[in-house]
């Protein structure tokens, strides 16, 4: 090979070495000059499917800001009875207070600084900070709270903030795409997808007496209540209040509850005005028809909500609702569900006239009630003991599985019972018995059984002796509730 050939396969050996270098070849990245432009975002949507929520958390997250609530408390003193010890406890006024932090989330609804979180975020502190998405923080007051909802509304004394427009929560389809924002266990903001999982639940996790909840997969942790439920929209649909959890810890299992933003819109324009809410009230116990309590009552109409209980001087006992009536319509609305009633009742004002339709006996009844203020009822029963000049426990032992006590006055007193001498009192259930598979347990006031009044072991043998086939109807009072409860025996 001559000189000439060698110099030139050497000049193309080098160019591909070069070509290389600039083409990442020898893998290799060249960096881009200065002044040349930043790669494009991903598509939100590839062939019509959706591939990025990027659009929708930055119209909202900004809104949605972390709560830290203080609480001080006097420190415990030592516990013992050693009386060595108590000469060196602390006297009361030197005691060093005890500070109390809890971290929540709250959501911006308007720019000049009112903030929707839930009531138990900020119950009971005595100092409110609020950080912002951009570190900034602010002092918080509180601008009302009410518990049965569990929402709260905050101010800061800023203004041209972000805000989220409140959603229509009623709109809202089971199956809908949601993002849940907030500061779950303290380490920042946070965004997490889901679905609308169910509608209109109600948990009982809380005081259970104005629920609506939504229900969503989308994983929501401690640190998210207060937080946001938002559509792809960027509307507010949701305040996440509450979760189930398979561990003590409160882990998530794709099962958590936000009040709905229809409900949170109204509770929140009643605090702004009054600083409280105001509920309407009829008086009565409901629940729903299932099969085994229409058979129980003969009701042939399976929709609509049974009245268990009616309690004195109420508006619904001056309207002249009666126990067993099938409420069936609420100003010609119809009824299908007793938590769609009660928060419907709850969210008119108290002192208006309702239309109420009822099925009593087969008959359609027209009535109309002025709707009482509801108050919230903060006594609680304490748990029943037995009363020494009572006959003493006794047992039932076949079809129920229970061991009973006649009501005595004393217990009624003890229970918070309206009446003194009205139904037998459980004093405990067999585990493999058939009411305690019905949810019968300790504590609890037998009224009726099968639309019959008792108040003795006689009464009990008597009402059971002429059971049918049908299952056993009794109607049970448990912390101040009237309900109706269906067994069937083993």
């Amino acid at each position: 090979m001559s000189i000439n050939r060698i110099a030139i396969l050497f000049i193309v050996a080098a160019a591909l070495v070069i070509s290389g270098c600039k083409t990442g070849l020898l893998g290799e990245v060249e960096t881009a000059p200065a002044n040349q432009p930043a790669a494009p975002a991903a598509p939100l949507v590839v062939d019509g499917v959706r591939t990025s929520y990027a659009d929708v958390v930055d119209r909202t997250s900004p809104a949605v800001v972390r709560i830290e609530a203080e609480n001080k408390q006097a420190s415990p003193q030592r516990g013992g009875a050693d009386d060595f010890f108590r000469q060196f406890q602390i006297p009361q006024q030197n005691r060093r207070p005890q500070i109390e932090r809890g971290v929540g989330s709250g959501v911006l609804v308007s720019a000049d600084g009112s903030i929707l979180t839930n009531h138990h975020v900020v119950d009971g502190a005595e100092k409110i900070t609020v950080l912002m998405s951009d570190n900034k923080s602010y002092a918080a007051k509180v601008v009302g709270t009410d518990e049965p909802s569990d929402l709260a509304v905050l101010k800061i004394e800023v203004t041209n903030l972000p805000f989220l427009n409140l959603g229509n929560s009623d709109s809202v389809r089971v199956g809908d795409i949601v993002l849940a924002i907030g500061n779950p266990l303290g380490i920042g903001q946070t965004v997490t997808a889901g679905i609308i999982s169910a509608k209109g639940r109600r948990t009982g996790l809380s005081d259970g007496s104005f629920e609506d909840f939504l229900q969503t997969d989308a994983p929501i942790n401690r640190g998210n209540s207060g937080g946001a439920l938002v559509n792809l929209n960027g509307e507010l649909i949701g305040i996440n209040s509450q979760i189930l959890s398979g561990s003590a810890g409160g882990g998530n299992i794709g099962i958590a509850f936000s009040i709905p933003s229809n409900m949170a819109k109204s509770v929140m324009e009643q605090l702004i005005k009054d600083g409280k809410v105001r509920r309407g009230m009829l008086g009565i116990n409901i629940q729903n028809v299932t099969e085994d309590l229409a058979k129980s009552l003969d009701i042939e109409q399976r929709s609509g909500v049974i009245v268990s209980k009616v309690h004195a001087g109420s508006a619904a006992e001056k309207a002249g609702i009666k126990r067993n009536d099938l409420i069936v319509a609420i100003n010609g609305e119809k009824i299908d569900d007793s938590n769609v009633l009660r928060n419907k009742v709850a969210g008119t004002t108290p002192g208006t006239e309702i239309k109420i339709t009822v099925m009593r006996e087969g008959k359609s009844v027209d009535l109309t009630a002025t709707l009482d203020e509801f108050k919230l009822d903060t006594a609680s029963s304490s748990d029943p003991t037995g009363d020494e000049n009572s006959p003493g426990p006794q047992r039932e032992s076949g079809k129920l599985g229970l061991t009973l006590e006649p009501v005595t006055p004393d217990l009624a007193k003890r229970l918070g019972l309206e009446t003194t001498n009205e139904g037998v009192l459980v004093m405990d259930a067999d585990d493999g018995g058939a009411a305690a598979a019905a949810g019968i347990a300790r504590g609890d006031v037998i009224i009726e059984i099968n639309r019959k009044p008792v108040t003795s072991l006689a009464d009990v043998r008597s009402a059971l002796e002429g059971a049918s086939d049908k299952p056993i109807l009794l109607l049970v009072s448990r912390r101040g509730q009237t309900s109706y409860v269906t067994v069937r025996p083993q």
